[in-house]
């Protein structure tokens, strides 16, 4: 069964190959709800990539992390993960300290002003994903998320060049 997709976007062709029209429609799907979500987000005034920095370090606990292990953690890269940081400790939602006995490491950790805004937003975050995903099966849920998996595990096995059109 073809997806919507082509007549979403007024695209008369045929899309090239399965492929292309598979991540063409991931990039849809995911910027429609990713926009849904991050109206949620911006009454609070945060960006998703904050909101991702909150849940992490509230997963980390009392202890926090390095700038780079929050990096590598996020769903979102960000480029500029300190400038991200400083906005965030500005607002006061975060707290970063140098390390005592590596002085090179900065540990960020959130503040009980970020845990309260974290504890206000959660019920209207999931509230979204069950507004956006409710209507799928638990079976349903579980093949996309398996199925999604199975995408981010393939990992390249060449670069890519680019080809002359």
């Amino acid at each position: 069964m073809p997806s919507h997709l082509a007549a979403d976007i007024k695209q008369k062709k045929r899309f090239k190959s399965l492929e292309q029209e598979a991540f063409l429609l991931l990039q849809r799907t995911t910027s429609e709800l990713a926009e849904i979500g991050d109206q949620v987000l911006t009454t609070a005034g945060l960006s998703a990539p904050q909101y991702n920095v909150l849940r992490i370090l509230r997963g980390a606990g009392a202890k926090g992390l390095a700038c780079g292990e929050i990096s590598e953690r996020l769903i979102t890269r960000d480029a500029d993960i300190t400038r991200l940081l400083d906005r965030m400790e500005k607002r006061g939602l975060v707290s970063r300290r140098r390390d005592e006995t590596d002085r090179r490491v900065i540990t960020t950790r959130i503040t009980s002003a970020g845990l309260a805004l974290l504890a206000r937003l959660d019920a209207p975050v999931n509230a979204t994903h069950r507004e956006q995903l409710g209507h799928l099966t638990k079976q349903q849920l579980r093949a996309l998320i398996e199925l999604l998996d199975v995408v981010r595990q393939r990992k390249p096995t060449k670069s890519i060049s680019r080809r002359k059109t």
